[in-house]
């Protein structure tokens, strides 16, 4: 059976973390893993002609991630963080960077159009990237998997990206701080289950990816809500967490698995990355 391409278009940057810095940014991360899951996982984003950015490449080729990294007259990215007593991050996000001005090629275009899957958040819409991110997702076949990771971060993103981010995705992966976050936004009332089955009613949404972090999580449908226990795990941070379940629930998805089990290899997954340090081990 061949791989399925999978890729995550974004940010990809380092984050220095207090250990020192690793290779980040949610949809390299979410690529990394759908390859180590045993997929084709492509990262699409951009870095500066600079030390970091080759740094980047080398671990790139050292991991061997499929990707479309253009080389661009700005810095590359980082982002500096933070770990509170319990592993939880929070982030200091330099701007008008590489991945803020990522380039649309005619290689992404073909890439686009061989996409099993693709991942997007609303960081990367935060500047002139959003134009690329918009023109691959519409290159895309209409079976292509589109996953709106939403991924909110400081004061970089507004109604406008979101609603139409959602128009555009097939499903939402969404955390149990941004659920609030857009309820709010949208009117959606206090339940976050009934919020999240608002959006899908809106948008024509297939399901909704809400995590608890150590509460664990629920794939909400139309009519249905599977809840999961989140995996056991000595957590050493939990930088890049959501990512890799994101990664492993579409890659179980495109195989044909039940939401449940889905979703229970995402837990899996993400309790994993929790127990090691950064965002792409072993």
């Amino acid at each position: 059976m061949s791989k399925k391409v999978i890729v995550g278009i974004g940010e990809i940057l380092w984050d220095m973390l207090p250990s020192g810095k690793a290779l980040g940014g949610a949809p390299a991360n979410f690529a990394y893993h759908a390859k180590r899951l045993g997929e084709e996982g492509w990262a699409v984003s951009a870095i500066g002609d600079d030390l970091l950015g080759r740094e980047i490449m080398d671990i790139v080729a050292e991991k061997q991630l499929c990707s479309l990294i253009s080389v661009t007259d700005k810095p590359t990215g980082t982002v500096q963080v933070e770990l509170d007593a319990k592993g939880v991050p929070s982030y200091n996000i330099m701007e008008d960077v590489a991945w803020d001005n990522i380039p649309f090629t005619p290689e992404m275009e073909a890439l686009a159009v061989r996409a099993d899957a693709v991942c997007f958040g609303s960081l990367v819409q935060r500047m002139g990237s959003r134009s690329t991110v918009l023109r691959f997702l519409r290159a895309t076949r209409p079976e292509c998997l589109r996953v709106f990771d939403i991924n909110l971060r400081q004061h970089y993103y507004s109604q406008e990206v979101l609603e139409a981010s959602l128009e555009l995705a097939d499903i939402l992966k969404i955390n149990d701080e941004e659920i609030r976050i857009v309820a709010d936004m949208f009117g959606l009332g206090a339940d976050d289950v009934s919020a999240c089955q608002a959006l899908i009613a809106r948008y024509g949404l297939r399901l909704v990816i809400l995590t608890r972090g150590a509460d664990g999580s629920e794939v909400i449908t139309a009519d249905e809500v599977i809840p999961q226990a989140a995996g056991k795990a000595e957590v050493v941070d939990t930088v890049g967490a959501g990512d890799s379940f994101t990664a492993a629930f579409v890659v179980a998805y495109l195989r044909g698995e039940s939401l449940a089990a889905a979703q229970r290899l995402a837990s899996d997954t993400a309790a994993y990355v929790c127990s090691c340090k950064g965002a792409m081990p072993l």
